[in-house]
């Protein structure tokens, strides 16, 4: 029974052939492109909006070197905001519960990051290893330990999205379960779980769209140090 609980995060097969990649682009397909028209639509116009104040808050702490990284930041929260949303929907899969995908979205992020850093001003990229006025001794030791949080940046941001997507998938799958396992033998104890289960249910709302922003953010605040 708790094999069951941990397939809804394995990729689906259609005839051998794995069906991520799908699940990956299908969410690029709901968003509607602009036409040329002078007057938009209602939807063009909120579209446009949301993505503006997606990218000016993204694009508030860094100066106007960081601006060109707009539109990857932008795009990458979207693509990541859609995801999570639509994998919430039953009978679909959600491949931000894939730590092997997050990985390699968070990893060359970070180190485009950090190269951008090393390339245009190395001397204060590396002085991020060593704060101002640390004494003598300890040099060696937090030099240590500020290299070990800078290398393990990539995978905190893996792991974080991937932990509280499985986290709320498997809760919600979990109260489902005994939802329908407790209404035809105490309905009211089934009512109250299911009542749970709507709560639950807005809540890994936010949480998806909250881990989306979070992700994209945290990479917005690793550029402003190396820019």
């Amino acid at each position: 029974m708790n094999l069951s609980f941990f397939d809804q995060f394995t990729s689906p097969y259609l005839l051998g052939i794995p069906l991520i990649l799908v699940a990956t682009l299908f969410p690029a397909l709901l968003i509607p492109s602009p036409n040329n028209r002078w007057i938009t639509n209602r939807l063009t116009t909120l579209q446009l909006w949301f993505f503006h104040l997606i990218t000016k808050q993204l694009m508030s702490p860094l100066n106007k070197n960081g601006h060109k990284w707009a539109t990857i930041l932008t795009s990458l929260m979207i693509f990541l905001l859609m995801i999570n949303l639509l994998g919430l929907l039953p009978y679909t899969f959600t491949p931000t519960t894939q730590l092997s995908m997050n990985m390699a979205l968070a990893f060359p992020l970070w180190l485009a990051t950090l190269l951008t850093g090393l390339r245009n001003q190395p001397s204060i990229s590396l002085g991020h290893l060593l704060p101002e006025g640390t004494p003598t001794p300890l040099i060696p030791a937090l030099i240590l330990i500020e290299t070990t949080s800078l290398l393990i940046r990539p995978l905190a941001l893996g792991v974080r999205l991937t932990a509280n997507l499985t986290a709320g998938h498997l809760l919600i799958q979990l109260i489902s379960t005994a939802t329908a396992a407790l209404l035809h033998t105490v309905p009211v104890v089934s009512i109250l779980t299911m009542v749970v289960l709507l709560l639950l249910t807005i809540l890994e709302v936010a949480v998806a769209m909250i881990q989306a922003y979070v992700f994209v953010l945290l990479l917005s605040l690793y550029l402003q140090e190396n820019i």
